[in-house]
């Protein structure tokens, strides 16, 4: 309950933001995982969309494979980190500070969809609007992969989405190719791979 208070205020952006500035993101690894990279060598460059960007490590290394990258993110520093990323890689990626849940300004079609944590952020009541975001935006037949937290209590509340609750969430439009479970800092994780019916 406390914690749709504070994003409906908007205290959770200012919470993300702190935690840029105080540069306590545990989050941004600056490093590509291994099941993106894996996905990359076999996959042609197209156009890609990194949703919850962050500091633009992933979109970088799309870019630089030659994919065409929108990457959002909702923290203003993120965003500015990412470009500043970018332009110092001579890479031209559009970067844009917008939540996932509210993303009518972009247009697709995007053969790629990425994210890393973002929906695991979200709470239930914003998944419904992240997948029809993500739907309208992916052409038929584009991958969609997904990392995330599975459920797990996190200073007093439940934080994470479960495989059932993320097969029910996009069951509709989406085809499961595969989901790998396993563990991060002790706590269980998985991987999902997508593709756009």
């Amino acid at each position: 309950m406390l914690f749709e208070i504070a994003d409906r205020f908007g205290l959770r952006r200012w919470r993300f933001a702190w935690m840029y500035l105080r540069r306590r993101t545990p989050w941004d690894t600056g490093v590509t995982p291994p099941e993106v990279m894996a996905f990359l060598e076999v996959t042609p460059p197209a156009r890609a969309l990194d949703l919850g960007c962050g500091t633009g490590t992933n979109a970088v290394t799309l870019a630089r494979r030659g994919w065409q990258v929108t990457g959002v993110d909702f923290v203003p520093q993120a965003i500015r980190k990412a470009r500043a990323r970018a332009a110092a890689a001579g890479l031209a990626i559009d970067f844009r500070r917008a939540d996932v849940t509210d993303l009518g300004d972009l247009t697709g079609p995007f053969d790629y969809g990425l994210d890393i944590g973002c929906l695991t952020g979200l709470t239930p009541d914003q998944w419904e609007k992240y997948a029809a975001h993500l739907t309208r935006l992916l052409r038929p037949g584009a991958w969609y992969m997904l990392y995330a937290w599975l459920p797990r209590v996190w200073k007093g509340r439940t934080v994470g989405i479960s495989v059932e609750e993320t097969e029910a969430l996009l069951k509709s439009h989406f085809d499961k190719d595969r989901v790998v479970v396993g563990a991060e800092r002790g706590f269980g994780t998985a991987w999902y791979w997508y593709r756009r019916l």
